[in-house]
């Protein structure tokens, strides 16, 4: 595996509102910096609902990105969903919570899964059929800082413990777990919020 793009955006003003967003991004020809929050330089306007330290970076598979050209019937480009980085040969619904990318000194976690917004689609049927796809982004920590680089290579290690794939993260999220699934998810390096949400007496 490899790193195909790294991506950054900047503040934008959406047409018609009164706030700005940083989703629309795009391939950069230059290495980044990496630290707790995510890359440096990219821009994050609503930190209500994106980044923080458990979703510092967000990955998309070429794999699921081919898949996606096809259906979108047009060329798929770095960025178009929003991710800070594609990674060559993954496909999302491989991946599971506690997953690890590892390239030089970058190390990144996988802690939960992500559907892109309609605002950066700009359709809002998107999230319905991105759902049904069942091919979630991934959303990353950072457990040691670094810099990326297109071209550069990757290894990728999965979670030793008993997984919690993307498609099946997406799938329950806000149900009720069975007694098993929740110790199980409680098992894996999730989100913090997803696991006050599932720690007993929540």
């Amino acid at each position: 595996m490899k790193l195909l793009a790294v991506c950054l955006g900047r503040p934008e003003r959406l047409p018609g509102k009164n706030f700005k967003t940083g989703i629309y991004k795009s391939a950069v020809n230059a290495a980044v910096m990496i630290d707790s929050l995510g890359l440096v330089g990219d821009a994050v306007c609503n930190r209500k609902h994106h980044g923080g330290v458990d979703q510092a970076v967000y990955i998309e598979g070429s794999l699921t990105l081919d898949w996606w050209s096809g259906e979108l019937g047009r060329p798929y480009e770095p960025g178009t969903f929003g991710e800070n980085m594609v990674i060559s040969g993954l496909d999302n619904r491989d991946v599971s919570v506690g997953d690890r990318f590892i390239s030089g000194d970058l190390v990144l976690e996988v802690s939960a899964c992500r559907i892109p917004c309609a605002t950066r689609m700009n359709d809002p049927k998107f999230v319905k059929r991105y759902t049904v796809a069942a091919r979630p982004g991934i959303y990353c920590r950072v457990v040691a800082g670094g810099v990326a680089e297109a071209g550069t290579p990757v290894e990728y290690r999965p979670f030793p413990g008993e997984r919690v794939t993307m498609p099946e993260l997406m799938e329950t999220f806000g149900r009720r777990l069975s007694e098993s699934d929740r110790v199980r998810y409680l098992a894996a390096p999730i989100h913090y919020k997803l696991r006050a949400m599932l720690e007993p007496g929540i």
